[in-house]
């Protein structure tokens, strides 16, 4: 495939992607999915047998957890993914990375994910689109923004991503982000250059054997499909790109433009359910309002005492605890939420690393720790009620959630949230087989968010 014939789509996927975290896999998911593109995530290595169940699908999607793991985990990791996705033949493979870009040399490094990355695809550059609209994520001049309860926020002033307790955005320029991540070319093609309509020249003139990282501005829906246009047409033989959703939004713009997609057919709308379990790790003053909400509307909404929970000797009790609580919930027909904290100002938060240290734990073992005790709480709700519906809140929390009930691959059901989905499980479990489950970023929702998942 070339780009001989910019405007026809190939056969097979048209694209694959890696997901730095559950949340922003279902995100790329959705993104697709609502275009009109049947897309697949899979939680494990893409099997061929599902594969073959679902010809329709022309995206797939790997589930991943990089985006809270070294860069030694990558090295170990990342190829083996990056090889399953490639044999895919897709002509773009993607590393999906969060909208508010959070990375750090030594934790979910970017950087050393295209290092390992652009060995799977032949392309001469690899291009990077992280502006999203849809999701109020804007990149301009290299500098990404994101508006918060309506007002606009500089990455590294944003009131979350500038102070987020494992990778704090101190940079909104990406550029320089990134150069703390990797020592390849950074290039950028600005929304200026974007909209004179000479971007492809200065992509051919930027190109090289040394695959640069281009950098492509996107802050409106004009900007958007000029860089899926850009993306597409210059895709040669294939490309890698780590971006986030907003290069599936962009593709999807510029498709629909061509005439390859209908005019937005969007997704099916939400069916009410009686009662929904959820579990949040998300330390998110977004989510922290969610769970207010829910308490606030009927919920019965359980904390886990992060102390019993890292002791060793008191862990199994206190999940059991919260585990009683939200059974007898459930059978009373209510809703349920069992939480680990409640924003960036909880004190669970505050005092979170001397309580992981008054463990002999380290913090990212600690946090490890929390979201497995969060993935057993949700997979024993799961074997002793008769749920149709659950919601896991939180990046790291979903990874640790759903790795642990034994779905195979996910598919979209339902349109919720922009960047949360309703989801149908895929597994060989007959109790999880054909479960809806929303993965939602801490970032994501309107405050009644838990109570839409109801229905």
């Amino acid at each position: 495939m070339s780009a001989a014939a910019p405007n026809a789509w190939p056969a097979g996927p048209l694209l694959a992607y890696y997901g730095d975290d559950f949340t922003g896999s279902t995100d790329a998911m959705e993104a697709m999915t609502a275009a009109g593109v049947p897309t697949l995530l899979c939680l494990d290595t893409p099997a061929p047998d599902l594969l073959a169940r679902l010809p329709e699908v022309r995206c797939v999607g790997l589930a991943g957890s990089s985006r809270g793991r070294s860069p030694e985990w990558m090295d170990d990791a990342l190829p083996r993914a990056f090889a399953s996705l490639a044999a895919l033949g897709a002509p773009i493979l993607q590393y999906k990375v969060c909208s508010t870009f959070d990375s750090s040399p030594e934790i979910g490094s970017i950087g050393r994910a295209i290092e390992l990355g652009v060995q799977h695809m032949p392309g001469k550059w690899s291009p990077m689109i992280v502006g999203a609209p849809r999701l109020k994520r804007y990149q301009a001049f290299g500098n990404l923004f994101a508006v918060v309860d309506g007002e606009g926020h500089r990455l590294d002033r944003h009131p979350t991503m500038s102070r987020h307790p494992v990778t704090p955005m101190n940079e909104a320029d990406l550029r320089v982000h990134l150069r703390r991540q990797t020592a390849r070319r950074i290039e950028l093609i600005d929304m200026v250059r974007l909209r004179s309509h000479d971007a492809a020249a200065q992509c051919r003139a930027l190109t090289g054997d040394d695959t640069p990282i281009v950098l492509i501005d996107v802050l409106d829906d004009e900007t958007l499909a000029a860089a899926g246009r850009l993306v597409w047409e210059a895709r040669g033989e294939g490309v890698f790109s780590a971006s986030s959703s907003g290069l599936q939004y962009a593709l999807a713009a510029h498709w629909r433009a061509c005439g390859l997609l209908p005019t937005a057919p969007g997704l099916p709308r939400i069916q009410p359910v009686d009662a929904i379990a959820a579990v949040s790790g998300s330390c998110s003053p977004v989510t922290a309002g969610q769970i207010g909400w829910a308490r606030a509307n009927g919920f019965c909404v359980e904390r886990l005492d992060l102390r019993r929970v890292l002791d060793e000797g008191a862990s199994e009790a206190e999940i059991e605890r919260a585990v009683g609580v939200a059974v007898q919930a459930l059978g009373r027909g209510q809703s349920a939420l069992v939480h680990s904290a409640e924003g960036p100002d909880d004190v669970a938060v505050l005092e979170f690393d001397a309580t992981a240290r008054a463990a002999g734990m380290t913090r990212h073992a600690a946090a490890r720790r929390v979201g497995e005790a969060l993935a057993a709480v949700m997979q024993r709700l799961l074997d002793r009620v008769d749920l149709k519906r659950a919601v896991v809140a939180g990046g790291d929390s979903s990874g640790e959630v759903a790795s642990a009930l034994g779905i195979s691959a996910l598919s979209v059901a339902a349109g919720l949230a922009p960047g949360a989905p309703l989801c149908r499980a895929w597994s060989n479990n007959s109790r999880r087989d054909g479960l809806e489950i929303v993965l939602k970023g801490g970032q994501i929702g309107e405050a009644s968010f838990f109570g839409s998942v109801r229905g």
